[in-house]
């Protein structure tokens, strides 16, 4: 809901009350917490048309919402645990992030509604794909306050999502500057590695395989591993054999058998690794198989492990940009 200026000096006092007025009706009811008084306007959410308070004051975030508040510098008073993206958070965020009330876990399951009503927020931002959110009383949230669930489907869609995120949260202009220094420093990588980089045929070693079934994760364009090289001109050929929904359309889970044929065609495979440099369980299963060695890529010496592949947010992607710089920093060397 927005204030419309009138051009009549004698009807400003009147249509000033009437929008004061209207504006904590809509943030009342249904809704969930009135925004004391304030602005109130609606927004588009994966669970609706939902009417927020123009100017958050307090604002609890969960899932994939935490980094991208964090960075934004909304006004947060409680998130989720969000483990893995600890490594990417710089000093003050990392500093914010330790002293914010835990109001849910890891999971969506494990949300602490009364320690989200006890933090008394005026608007709770879910990031989470919309099939968890049937993990989460919608409705017993609403009644703490106005709810907008913004959640990724597939993981290069962090990229529209945190805008909408941090719009919502009324910090989009911190996040606007992240993203123009992100999409400064990913064109600059581009035109350094474009004599390379587009010319190979590419495969990706995610860390989430499970090595108890024997399988392994590999993933095309669009995945975690992948979506933040594709922006320096990478290109993962081939696509799931069956798309599953979600992350499952831009991955899959092979048996370690299926290895040499995987990567058959690939000119270069690369591969996610920890914050730290460590390989994950998931990878080392496949470096380890002595399919692995005998792939042309691999034998050719043109294998490259990605750091920070899991960052969701611009500032993120940008540790992640520098990461993949490294990585491809030996094909301008041949």
């Amino acid at each position: 809901m927005r204030t419309t200026r009138t051009r009549r000096l004698t009807g400003a006092l009147a249509l000033a009350l009437t929008v004061a007025t209207a504006a904590t009706a809509c943030g009342s009811g249904e809704d969930g917490k009135a925004a004391e008084g304030g602005q109130t306007r609606v927004f588009a959410a994966d669970n609706g048309q939902i009417t927020i308070p123009v100017s958050p004051k307090r604002v609890i975030a969960t899932g994939y919402a935490v980094p991208a508040l964090l960075e934004a510098g909304a006004p947060l008073v409680g998130v989720s645990s969000w483990k893995r993206g600890i490594p990417l958070f710089n000093e003050q965020e990392r500093k914010k992030y330790d002293e914010l009330a835990k109001v849910a876990g890891e999971a969506a399951s494990e949300t602490n509604y009364e320690a989200i009503a006890q933090a008394d927020p005026d608007l709770i931002v879910i990031g989470v794909p919309k099939p968890v959110l049937a993990d989460i009383d919608i409705k017993r949230l609403e009644a703490i306050a106005p709810v907008v669930a913004i959640g990724p489907s597939v993981p290069s869609m962090w990229r529209d999502l945190s805008r909408k995120q941090a719009d919502a949260a009324g910090a989009a202009s911190g996040f606007d500057a992240l993203k123009t220094a992100y999409d400064t420093k990913a064109k600059g990588l581009a035109e350094k590695y474009k004599a390379v980089v587009p010319q190979l045929k590419l495969g990706h070693v995610g860390a989430y395989g499970e090595v108890a079934k024997g399988n392994f994760q590999r993933e095309f364009n669009g995945s975690w591993g992948t979506n933040i090289a594709q922006d320096v001109g990478a290109t993962y050929y081939g696509q799931v054999k069956v798309k599953g929904g979600g992350s499952k359309d831009v991955s899959e889970y092979p048996s370690i058998e299926e290895l040499s044929t995987a990567f058959a065609e690939a000119d270069a495979i690369t591969y996610s690794v920890s914050a730290d440099g460590s390989v994950p369980a998931p990878v080392k299963y496949v470096l380890d198989s002595p399919l692995w060695k005998e792939l042309p890529a691999v034998k050719a010496g043109k294998v490259y492990p990605f750091r920070y592949t899991e960052a969701a947010t611009y500032r993120a992607a940008t540790s992640t940009l520098d990461a993949v710089d490294q990585a491809f920093a030996p094909l301008l060397k041949k």
